[in-house]
Formats: C-alpha cells, sequence, structure tokens
C-alpha cells in the first residue's frame, strides 16, 4: 500500500486496454467492498466494468441497498450527489472525473431558483399556489429547495405522478431545470399549450407579465438538454418516407413537435423495455443519447429488430463522455491502495431537505 494517493496524471500515459487490465485487477482486489455504477448514456470502455446499470435514481437506490463500502459512480455530478443522499453512512461515493457535470442542471442554480421565487412573490403567494418540482437531473441544493417549499423531485418515469400530486395541493407548479420534460408531460395531462408559460432565468420577472403568471398553470425554466435538443420532427419524417412501418420512440427530454410526430415517448427505462420487447423484423428509430442506442442496435441485431439513431449527426453526451478509463482506473487503484479520491459529500442539511423531496417522490410513485 503507497503512503500517498496516486496522481491521476500518472495515469493519462496508459491507453485503454492498460486501463482496462487494471480496473480488473483493482476489482478483483476490492471485492465485495465496492459497486461499480453505470449509467446508460456511459460510454462502452467504462460500462463494461458496472456491477449495476440504469438511471440515475435505479443505480442509486441499488447501491444504497449493497453492501459495498465504496460506490464508484460512472455518470455525472447530480447523479452522484442523489447517491450520496440516498446511501448509508458507511458508504462513500466516488465521482471519478469531478468535472463530468450536465448542462441542463446548470441551466438552473440556487441562486436564480430563488431569484425567481421572490420575483413570483410580488404577483401571488408562491408557498399557498405554487409547487416547486425539480427534475432529478439538477444539483443537490435545488432538491433542497424544493424540499423547504413543499415540492417534490422527479424522473422522466413519474413526472406524470408527481403533477398530479402536485396540482392536488396548488394550482400551479414550477418546473425546473427542463421545460420539455414539463411541457410533454402536462400536455399528456391535458394541460393545454396556451396554459404553460417558460420562465427565461436571463430577464426580470422571467420575461413574463404579471397576467401570464396569474394565468398559467405550468411556468417552464428555460432549460433544456443538449443531446435530445439535436433531434427534429424532420429526421422522423424522412424516417417514415423510407420505413412506412417503422417506428419511432423517443425521450421526453425531447422538444415537444419530436414527441408528438413520435410513436412512443418515454424515459431510458421505457425505451430499452420496449424496444427489447418488439417482434423480429421490427424496426425502430429512436430519440436519444448516442451510447445507449448503439448499445441497443447490436443487442437486438441478433433477434432480427433494427434500431436506428434518430439523427445524421453525432450526439453523446459529452459531459458523461469526460468519465474515462484512465479516470476509472485511477479511483480504483487508489481505493485498493487504501485512498478515497474525489469523494461526493453533499452538505448535511442540504442533504436532509433534499432527503425529504426524494422520499416523498418515492412514496407517492411507489
Amino acid at each position: 500500500m503507497s503512503a500517498t494517493a496516486l496522481a491521476l496524471q500518472d495515469f493519462a500515459r496508459y491507453d485503454d486496454a492498460a486501463c482496462d487490465a487494471r480496473i480488473r485487477a483493482a476489482k478483483e482486489a476490492l471485492g465485495s467492498r465496492c459497486a461499480i455504477l453505470g449509467h446508460h448514456y456511459q460510454r462502452d470502455e467504462v460500462f463494461a466494468h458496472a456491477d449495476f446499470s440504469g438511471d440515475s435514481l435505479k443505480l442509486s437506490a441499488q447501491a444504497a441497498k449493497s453492501d459495498a463500502e465504496y460506490i464508484v459512480f460512472c455518470g455525472v455530478h447530480f447523479m452522484a450527489e442523489v447517491a450520496d443522499i440516498l446511501s448509508r453512512d458507511d458508504q462513500t461515493v466516488i465521482l471519478p472525473d469531478m468535472a463530468a457535470g450536465c448542462s441542463m442542471a446548470d441551466m438552473a442554480n440556487l441562486r436564480n431558483v430563488e431569484r425567481a421565487w421572490r420575483e413570483l412573490a410580488t404577483v401571488l403567494e408562491p408557498e399557498e399556489t405554487i409547487t416547486p418540482v425539480t427534475y432529478i437531473n439538477s444539483a443537490a441544493d435545488l432538491k433542497a429547495f424544493c424540499g423547504r417549499h413543499g415540492g417534490i423531485v422527479c424522473t422522466s418515469s413519474n413526472a406524470r405522478g408527481v403533477l398530479d400530486w402536485s396540482f392536488s395541493r396548488r394550482e400551479k407548479v414550477l418546473f425546473f431545470p427542463d421545460q420539455h420534460l414539463g411541457r410533454n408531460t402536462a400536455y399528456d395531462m391535458g394541460i393545454g399549450l396556451d396554459e404553460m408559460v417558460v420562465w427565461d432565468y436571463d430577464k426580470p420577472m422571467g420575461g413574463l407579465s404579471a397576467d401570464e403568471i396569474r394565468d398559467a398553470k405550468m411556468i417552464l425554466w428555460k432549460g433544456f438538454c443538449s443531446v435530445h435538443q439535436m433531434f427534429h420532427p424532420n429526421h422522423i419524417k424522412k424516417f417514415r418516407e423510407t420505413n412506412p412501418n417503422g417506428r419511432v420512440i423517443s425521450h421526453p427530454e425531447n422538444a415537444f413537435e419530436v414527441c408528438q410526430a413520435s410513436d412512443v415517448v418515454g424515459s431510458t427505462e421505457t425505451i430499452l423495455k420496449t424496444v427489447r420487447a418488439s417482434e423480429p423484423g421490427s424496426h425502430w428509430l429512436v430519440g436519444t443519447e448516442l451510447n445507449l442506442v448503439n448499445r441497443l442496435h447490436h443487442e437486438m441485431a441478433e433477434k432480427g429488430v433494427k434500431v436506428q439513431f434518430m439523427s445524421p449527426v453525432v450526439c453523446m453526451c459529452s459531459t458523461m463522455f469526460r468519465t474515462d478509463p484512465q479516470h476509472l482506473a485511477w479511483v480504483m487503484e487508489n481505493l485498493a491502495e487504501g485512498h478515497v479520491v474525489n469523494q461526493i459529500k453533499v452538505d448535511a442539511d442540504e442533504a436532509r431537505e433534499a432527503k425529504a423531496a426524494l422520499d416523498l417522490m418515492l412514496e407517492i410513485t411507489a
């Protein structure tokens, strides 16, 4: 065991094959003390080492139930925060690359959300009329904000149930950071587009008039996923022209027009489950992140099902891509040597408030 932590720069000289071998050796040395979590959007050479795979909430729940002392989350920052919030006190959460963030999550920060809450209070009483709802793709301090203000967290799988609960309590919802998930879910619930407004956090009062705020049921934050904004209705139109019997499935982070033109709209888990259940000879156009679609393409080819990526332009999650074999080998070898690097630790008070919002979500959507 080395006296000091191994330096990241020393691992930059190793190629992926060498890192693969070092990761496997470290995993064997650590045994059940360590669990590697791999998000669906993670690159293949890292995803191959995952003990658990899935979306961010599923992974965090699996890790918390495991016997692992160390949880290495191959994903992005907000995901590792959720794992820390839900994990036990005797578990340590590690993010291989601290620079692996989420551009969508960054579009809503606590300062701007608190300012929006204050500005809304000049028009109405938000504590009585607005339920704040944050997508799980957000920082821990925004989940804590929702916990403090009678709000809740949602995922792409349970957004409808969360909105049903929210509207049963208060007449309006402030939904952040992804406007598209909020809009697509609310529209499917029968809420008209004319009852939704977009809050532009770069403008005073969100760029809205007092009447627009009073009349709205859904106040959507001006945020989006940089990957899913690459998909357009024209991609679907061209696919249907050449594949009249083909099917289209899209993630609800896509724009409203893309989801309306799709046959199925659902979370990553829904996409996987739906395509895997399809009959041989089926042809699917899939509107979500490239790594997931490529893995599904190869998996389903053996079953006679064709899976096609929606965009003609490569669009993967660049921040997720930051977690590479070199970073994973670095954290794993350090753990095997008895050193914890890149630990994620959410402030205790913040974690308590965020967990209240997460627990409420789990309770009402169970």
